[in-house]
């Protein structure tokens, strides 16, 4: 196999802001495909903010994630990588469907959190028979009222096992008890069985993700697995926030418990790339890293130098680092500013395992034309949309955002930040785009929860707020 050995800097535009400065080499991105099929690891954190990643050069100093540096090593970061909600929940059901969550009436935490129609296959009922597949960590696409019929739970969507909670956005880091009368609010779940356990959640996730891996080194395995850190409640343990706060006294107890909490999401990182590796599956691991929307305001994120926070469809509620690893089929240590998003994940592993389908009728596409650098380019036009006042949509350079009726338009190459609103100088462009989200927005359902397909106001212009 022909090899080339380069050494640069891999600086990318002002979109995004992280940069990578290595000595690496890379095998012919055209190499085949493994002969044995990839394993599939999604590791999802949550609100996890964009400057709270140390990839990023504008973090804060008090932000360290060297195990998640170290995955960027080995993967394609996505300068502009988006999730297709705003909050948890309709980020969770557009990946689990590779369709815009809003087909089957997800909008909102509320939508989600109900659960849509179980009957509809998500992610594990895509891939092969001979794939073993787990949910561990949050799964908030369904409570469990009916328990113990448990229609919207993981088992009974395509997943082989799980260990996890149900529903809703957080869960006390270290309560971890449950009782079959549901008297402890978020039960812990162990297959379809509630348990009581021990220990801080996050690091008890991560020592599921490991212990899965083990028992299933031998076959091809689907690991789903979603962290609820760094979401509220604020949770570490004491030593750790302590040690913050000799570090970083000047941040604010927010920060530091913040912090505190990230190290441990970040060691469960390195924990399962390191299982991969000593197991030697990580070279055949298609490996996707993500937040499932922007960092927390209540919680003190930094989503530097993106405007806006969680539960926004500015582009700090919805832009997230975003990493994919596959060493085997192609090389990391690169930086792709193709626009993607979190509905893209599902297609690519079908494609990943050859079981792509015009049958499967995905509205994401795969990736693998640019990770193994076939294509740059990708979607044509992206659509957000919350429960009736607020939408976007994003073709090329430009994104059109609308608030209660009241418009704005940004050139996101020029301005990532979103500070020059040129509604009044770009007529053209602002019909343009308004023209495609009402067409997209006729093929969607209504909510779940009953409210308003579209209850826009009055539509008119505004200034950057």
């Amino acid at each position: 196999m022909k090899r080339q050995e380069w050494s640069m800097r891999m600086a990318l535009p002002t979109t995004v802001g992280i940069v990578f400065l290595m000595t690496w080499s890379r095998q012919d991105p055209l190499q085949a495909a493994p002969d044995s099929q990839p394993n599939i690891v999604i590791i999802l954190t949550d609100d996890q903010g964009y400057a709270d990643i140390s990839l990023n050069p504008k973090h804060p100093k008090e932000v360290s994630t060297p195990h998640m540096d170290a995955l960027a090593k080995h993967s394609v970061a996505f300068s502009q990588g988006y999730t297709s909600g705003h909050v948890c929940s309709p980020t969770r059901a557009g990946l689990m469907l590779g369709r815009y969550q809003q087909r089957v009436g997800v909008y909102s935490a509320g939508d989600g959190g109900r659960g849509f129609d179980p009957q509809l296959p998500i992610f594990p009922s895509f891939l092969p028979d001979e794939y073993v597949s787990t949910a561990i960590g949050k799964w908030h696409l369904g409570l469990d009222e009916d328990y113990p019929e448990l229609k919207w739970h993981a088992m009974n969507r395509g997943f082989d096992e799980c260990y996890k909670f149900m529903g809703r956005g957080g869960h006390s880091y270290f309560d971890l008890r449950s009782d079959t009368e549901g008297k402890f609010s978020h039960p812990m779940y162990r297959n379809k069985d509630r348990i009581n356990d021990e220990g801080y959640l996050t690091s008890r996730l991560t020592e599921e993700a490991v212990a899965f891996i083990d028992r299933n080194k031998s076959r091809p395995f689907l690991l789903y697995l979603a962290y609820n850190a760094v979401h509220a409640p604020p949770q570490a343990p004491e030593d750790d926030i302590a040690a913050y706060q000799r570090r970083f006294p000047d941040i604010g107890k927010e920060r530091q418990v913040l912090m505190a909490m990230l190290k441990h999401l970040d060691d469960g990182v390195g924990d399962v790339v390191a299982k991969l590796k000593r197991e030697e599956l990580f070279d055949n691991t298609l490996l996707f890293f993500l937040t499932d929307n922007g960092g927390a305001k209540a919680m003190h994120a930094d989503n530097t130098p993106l405007r806006g926070f969680k539960g926004s469809l500015a582009e700090g509620g919805i832009r997230t680092p975003f990493l994919v690893s596959w060493p085997a089929k192609f090389s990391g240590g690169r930086t792709v500013d193709t626009p993607i998003i979190s509905l893209d994940i599902l297609p690519t592993a079908v494609d990943a395992i050859g079981k792509q389908s015009a049958k499967n009728n995905f509205d994401g596409k795969s990736l693998l034309p640019l990770l193994t650098g076939d294509s740059q380019t990708h979607h044509d036009t992206l659509f957000w949309c919350k429960d009736g006042d607020e939408w976007a949509v994003r073709r090329g350079d430009w994104k059109l955002r609308s608030v209660k009726g009241e418009t704005e338009l940004f050139n996101l190459t020029d301005d990532p930040s979103e500070q020059r609103n040129l509604v009044d100088d770009q007529a053209k462009i602002v019909t343009t785009l308004r023209n495609a989200f009402a067409a997209w927005k006729e093929q969607m359902a209504d909510p779940i929860t009953g409210n308003p397909k579209r209850n826009e106001r009055k539509k008119k212009s505004a200034g950057t707020r």
